[in-house]
């Protein structure tokens, strides 16, 4: 059984920083890709950042510049870092798994696995 737990989030002002980490738990065989999505109350949900199984990284230009995505393969742990935090950058935030080589633009649906989701609130 693969479980996806996730921690990190809060509340922070605007122009502050947090990290999200998203550590997997069980087997995993294969080839695997991640991303990170969020959604805000009232909004469709948002790839925010992705790795592929290659281990390239990529970020939606919504959030470039200010999040970086990175996984930690000793310890099976995902990460987001988000700096210069806008409250826009509000919502809930998860991170997912799949079997795909890429991720991008991959609806978050159709991952195999989704973490339970955690809460970022920033205020101006």
């Amino acid at each position: 059984q693969v479980q996806l737990v996730q921690s990190g989030g809060g509340s922070v002002q605007a122009g502050g920083s947090l990290r999200l980490s998203c550590a997997v738990f069980g087997h995993i065989y294969g080839t695997y890709c991640m991303g990170w999505f969020r959604q805000a109350p009232g909004k469709e949900r948002e790839e925010v950042a992705f790795i592929d199984s290659d281990g390239s990284a990529t970020c939606a230009d919504f959030v470039k510049g200010r999040f970086t995505i990175s996984r930690d393969n000793a310890k099976n742990t995902l990460y987001l870092q988000m700096n210069s935090l806008k409250p826009e950058d509000t919502g809930t935030y998860f991170c997912a798994l799949g079997f795909f080589l890429k991720c991008g633009g991959t609806a978050v649906e159709t991952y195999n696995y989704r973490g339970q989701g955690t809460q970022v609130a920033v205020s101006s």
